[in-house]
């Protein structure tokens, strides 16, 4: 696994931040960026495996960016939350839909072990300006989610300054930003990870996260 700073990062993830994601979904947009985590024994790197449990039916990938934190912060106002930003990776929210819609909330479908792919490296914050870059999935070179940065909900700096108000952020740590449309559960017919599958995340300036799953 990639070490981006902390021996345990947290992982900070914002539902429902596209628009034509939250649209897909039948969802409201939010009025505030909707927080839930990940832990770190979800995080592997571009080139390891994503494991899929063999009771846990449909998993979804999920193309996002990942904002990587530079330094130990708390309550930063969003006029300076960029100074607390290191840089940017690709990441892949997998999501055990059965278990997170099932259970009536989202840890245990999130935090699978092997479910937070990220890299596969960092693009220094003051090399690569965000609003608008395509973001994509594809499975087995077949394109899934298509989408831009400019659909975001809410942007970077306002992302880091909300979770930064009650939850210290430290150098390492990373908060994933949402995913565009295009997700398999919604799609119809629905597309779910499977054994032999390989999900790539790119992301325009910063390149691809490739992964390969396999039924543990």
């Amino acid at each position: 696994m990639q070490s981006y700073g902390s021996a345990a990062p947290k992982v900070i993830c914002v539902g429902l931040n596209y628009r034509d994601h939250a649209n897909e979904a039948a969802e409201r947009l939010p009025q505030a960026p909707l927080l839930f985590g990940k832990f770190a024994n979800t995080l592997i790197g571009s080139g390891e495996t994503i494991v899929l449990p063999p009771e846990i039916g449909h998993v979804d990938a999920e193309a996002e960016l990942a904002i990587v934190i530079a330094n130990r912060v708390a309550r930063i106002s969003e006029a300076d939350a960029l100074e607390a930003v290191a840089g940017y990776a690709c990441a892949n929210d997998i999501s055990a839909r059965d278990a997170q819609f099932g259970d009536g909330q989202w840890f245990r479908g999130k935090s699978l072990d092997t479910f937070c792919p990220v890299g596969p490296r960092v693009v220094p914050r003051a090399e690569l300006d965000v609003t608008n870059l395509r973001i994509t999935q594809r499975l087995n070179g077949q394109s899934i989610q298509d989408g831009s940065t400019a659909d975001l909900i809410f942007g970077i700096a306002k992302l880091v300054s909300y979770a930064s108000h009650g939850i210290t952020l430290e150098r390492g740590d990373l908060i994933l930003t949402g995913t565009p449309h295009g997700v398999g559960v919604f799609r119809d017919p629905k597309i779910t990870l499977a054994h032999g599958d390989v999900v790539e995340v790119e992301i325009e300036g910063i390149g691809v996260l490739r992964n390969r799953v396999c039924r543990g």
